[in-house]
C-alpha cells in the first residue's frame, strides 16, 4: 500500500504520515523543505518522540521517503500511484498545493480508474468545500466529473499537539519530531469515495460536523484563550499559563461555554464534552511538551476570523440566548495581542476598528459590546484575577457587559 503525505512538518511527520507507516503504508513526504526532502530521501526513516511528565519514548518511523514539491511531474506520479493521501501543510498554503493535486489526479484519471481519499488536516471550517473549489479550477469539465465520482476530501480533527521543535527537542537529529502520546484521527466517514483505510487510530464518525467545531470551539478555542492570557501575563509555555488559577478558570468555563451550545445543537451528550475538556486541561499541563504561548496565539487574525475558534462559538452562543463571557475575554485577548504585534496604539479606537476589520462585529453587534469591554480591563493593565471576576459578574447576571 502507497501513501502521500501533503507536507512534511510538524502534524505531517509527527502525527499522520507517521500512522500512516505504522499502518503498513509506504509513505511519500511531499515538500518544498529541500533538507528535510533530502534527508527523507536518504535515510528512509526518521524518529518520533513522545513526550510526557514522567520521560519520552522514543518511535522509529520507517518505510518513508520525499519529493520535492517544486517537482510538479515526481508529485504527480505519486498522487497518480497512491492508495491515500492526506493533506497537512496550514490552511494558507492550501491555495498553493490545490494545482500539483490537479495535476497529480489527471494522470491518476488516465492511467487508473481507482478511488483516491484525501484526507485533509488542517484547522479549517468546510476545509473539503475550500480544497474542492481550488482543485476543481484545475480541471477540464470531464475531469470535474470525473473527481466528483473517483475523489473523496475527507475532513479529520487534528488533536495530537506538537510544538515547535527546538533544537533540545531534535537532540541532534533535525528530522525528529517531539509530539504528545495522544494519537486519534478523528475523520468524516460519509466521505470516503473508497473503502475506509486500514489507518491506525482512525476513527471514523457521522455526523463529522459536530467533531470539526468541537475541535475549534473547544480544543483550540480553549488552548487560544490560554495562549492569550498567558502572553499577556508575560508567560511563556502553556503549562505555565494554565497552571494559574484565574487562567484556568477563565479557560474551564470559556470551554463550557461552547459545550453547552454544542450540546445543544447537535444533541450530543454535555458529559461527554466535559470529560473531552477535563482531558484537554490535562493535556495543556504537560511540561516536557514545552509548547509555548506564542506558537498557539499565533496568528491572531485567523483566530478572530468570523467562524474560527472564538468569534465562531461566541456567536453560537447568542444565536441560543447564551451569554459567553468569557469567550469573549478570549477574543479581547486576542484583539490585545493583534494591535501589539501590530505595532498599533492599544485605544478602543484601534480595537473597535480591528474588531471589525478581522471579526465582522461592529456597532450593533451583540458581540462588539462585550469583547471592546473586556479589551479595556487589558488596554488598563488589569489582573487576570480582575477580568476572571468580571466574567463571573457577567455571567451571573446573564449579562456580558456587566464589569
Amino acid at each position: 500500500m502507497k501513501a502521500v503525505m501533503y507536507g512534511a512538518g510538524n502534524i505531517g511527520r509527527g502525527f499522520v504520515g507517521a500512522l500512516f507507516s505504522q499502518s503498513g503504508y509506504d509513505v511519500t513526504f511531499v515538500d518544498v523543505a529541500r533538507p528535510v526532502v533530502e534527508a527523507l530521501q536518504k535515510r528512509g526513516s526518521y524518529p518520533v518522540r513522545i513526550l510526557t511528565d514522567e520521560g519520552h519514548e522514543d518511535v522509529l518511523i520507517d518505510r518513508v521517503t520525499a519529493v520535492d514539491g517544486n517537482d510538479v511531474d515526481a508529485v504527480s506520479r505519486a498522487i497518480a500511484e497512491a492508495d491515500l493521501m492526506a493533506t497537512a501543510v496550514g490552511a494558507n498554503i492550501l491555495k498553493f498545493i490545490a494545482p500539483n493535486i490537479a495535476a497529480g489526479l489527471r494522470l491518476r484519471f488516465q492511467t487508473s480508474g481507482a478511488p483516491l481519499d484525501i484526507i485533509i488536516c488542517e484547522n479549517l471550517i468546510d476545509a473539503d468545500k475550500v480544497l474542492r473549489k481550488l482543485i476543481k479550477a484545475g480541471l477540464t469539465s470531464e475531469e470535474q466529473t470525473l473527481f466528483d465520482e473517483r475523489v473523496g476530501l475527507v475532513e479529520a480533527s487534528i488533536g495530537r499537539m506538537v510544538p515547535v521543535q527546538t533544537p533540545d527537542m531534535q537532540d541532534g537529529d533535525p528530522l525528529r519530531v517531539c509530539v504528545e502520546r495522544y494519537g486519534f484521527l478523528p475523520v468524516d466517514r460519509n466521505a470516503f469515495r473508497g473503502n475506509i483505510p486500514p489507518v491506525r487510530d482512525l476513527v471514523p464518525y457521522s455526523p463529522f460536523d459536530f467533531y470539526i467545531r468541537r475541535k475549534l470551539y473547544v480544543h483550540n478555542m480553549g488552548h487560544a484563550v490560554c495562549a492569550y492570557l498567558g502572553l499577556y501575563a508575560g508567560r511563556e509555555f502553556i503549562y505555565e499559563s494554565i497552571d494559574d488559577a484565574d487562567t484556568y478558570a477563565v479557560v474551564l468555563n470559556a470551554m463550557t461555554e461552547s459545550a453547552e451550545v454544542l450540546s445543544r445543537q447537535y444533541g450530543f451528550p454535555l458529559t461527554d464534552i466535559m470529560r473531552n475538556i477535563q482531558d484537554l486541561l490535562m493535556r495543556f499541563t504537560n511540561r516536557a511538551l514545552q509548547d509555548t504561548c506564542k506558537r498557539v496565539g499565533n496568528d491572531p487574525v485567523r483566530k478572530l476570523s468570523p467562524t474560527d475558534r472564538l468569534i465562531g462559538p461566541a456567536r453560537l452562543c447568542v444565536q441560543q440566548g447564551r451569554t459567553p463571557a468569557y469567550i469573549c475575554v478570549g477574543a479581547a485577548g486576542a484583539l490585545y495581542e493583534y494591535l501589539k504585534e501590530t505595532g498599533r496604539a492599544q485605544t478602543a479606537e484601534n480595537a473597535a476598528e480591528a474588531l471589525a476589520e478581522l471579526s465582522r462585529v461592529s456597532e450593533g453587534d451583540p458581540l462588539q459590546e462585550p469583547i471592546l469591554t473586556y479589551y479595556g480591563l487589558f488596554m488598563s493593565g488589569k489582573s487576570i484575577a480582575f477580568i476572571r471576576r468580571a466574567a463571573q459578574r457577567a455571567k451571573a447576571a446573564g449579562n456580558p457587559n456587566v464589569v
